[in-house]
């Protein structure tokens, strides 16, 4: 494994990204900053389970100014992007949203790329403090290929908002989260085929990405809820995040990422061999579930607690919230023989299972 592959898969949800700088929005009456991955921004200002229904009513924003955010230009962008990474990316029309991963060689999951094309810069959001190892593998997949690849994450600041639309040209580009449509030539590897009776069809999101200086005027007087609020409303919307929902061996049907992210039947990339052969002749070995936690005490697990189902390990939990009507929740990676009506239990409390990805 190269250096690059390392720092890209190394990136945990429990440690602050090194080189993410403070948001100025931390300085906002009540505003009480994250832990990990998410702090650099607010985890909430004073009361996440409003802020939650904010978000469901449509009218709050999220601070995710510490994603990173990279460029792509050229000619060759998009051909050279499709060539590399897992979805259909040729032809993309202006200000068309599109997800895709970058894979290792063994198919685990390095990168995930919110892509966005102007029209002549395809602009990318991706987790904090991973913008620097993916513009190194980048620069180290050109070639001679007419593209340069630029980190602005110092630049630029990406705002959340409940809103599934694209943008249009008077509007700063975003990008529109395809959660949980399928997407191209693909596959669900849920429970729940049917995109519209996916719980995830209930939370529109897209990215606003916003030259720096003009934070505040792109949120104008709508307020902020905190990563708290936005990460019970995934959790809920079984939407796996990186560096969360994965580990150095995931793999996209594990977390039913083929949904949005990969296309099965485009030109090679790395990784498509386990893609190919997972999909054609198996099943992943490890699934994602959502859990419902015994809510009769006042403190949630840790994420990374081990999930335990007829006395043995089955899996950890990968993300962990309370949900203003679900109360408290999580996402947990088991063993993809777990029975579906086993009773699992996880730091001391019960817990009980809704499939996702089919065991």
């Amino acid at each position: 494994m190269n250096e690059v592959t390392e720092r890209a898969q190394g990136v945990s949800p429990d440690l602050a990204p090194a080189g993410v700088p403070p948001s100025p929005l931390l300085e906002r009456p009540g505003a009480v900053a994250g832990e990990g991955a998410d702090a650099a921004v607010a985890a909430h200002y004073g009361d996440p389970l409003r802020e939650q229904r904010l978000l469901v009513e449509g009218l709050a924003a999220v601070d995710l100014s510490h994603r990173g955010v990279v460029t792509i230009t050229g000619p060759d962008r998009l051909t050279w992007l499709h060539s590399i990474t897992t979805q259909m990316l040729t032809g993309l029309a202006p200000r068309t949203s599109v997800e895709t991963l970058v894979l290792s060689p063994k198919g685990h999951i390095e990168h995930d790329l919110h892509l966005v094309d102007d029209g002549e810069t395809a602009w990318t959001t991706v987790e904090p403090g991973t913008a620097p190892a993916l513009v190194s593998w980048l620069d180290s997949m050109r070639f001679m290929l007419r593209v340069e690849v630029r980190d602005v994450s110092g630049d630029y600041a990406v705002i959340g908002e409940p809103v599934r639309a694209e943008t249009s040209a008077e509007e700063y580009l975003a990008w529109r989260d395809p959660w949980p449509m399928l997407v191209g030539d693909t596959a669900a590897y849920s429970a729940v085929t049917d995109p519209a009776g996916h719980p995830g069809s209930d939370r529109p999101w897209r990215e606003l990405i916003v030259p720096r200086d003009q934070l505040d005027a792109a949120l104008g007087d709508r307020p902020l809820a905190g990563m708290w609020a936005a990460e019970a409303l995934r959790i809920a919307a079984w939407r796996p995040r990186l560096g969360f929902e994965t580990d150095q061996r995931t793999i996209a049907h594990e977390v039913d990422w083929l949904r949005t992210a990969v296309h099965l039947h485009k030109g090679c990339y790395r990784g498509q061999e386990t893609v190919a052969r997972v999909h054609n002749l198996g099943r992943p070995p490890r699934r994602l579930v959502f859990l419902h936690l015994d809510g009769s005490g006042h403190i949630l697990p840790e994420r990374g607690a081990e999930v335990e189902a007829a006395g043995r390990v089955v899996g950890r939990l990968t993300s962990v919230a309370l949900h203003h009507e679900l109360g408290p929740i999580a996402l947990a990676v088991i063993k993809r023989n777990t029975p579906l009506d086993a009773v699992c239990t996880t730091s001391g409390l019960s817990a009980s299972q809704e499939e996702i990805v089919r065991g």
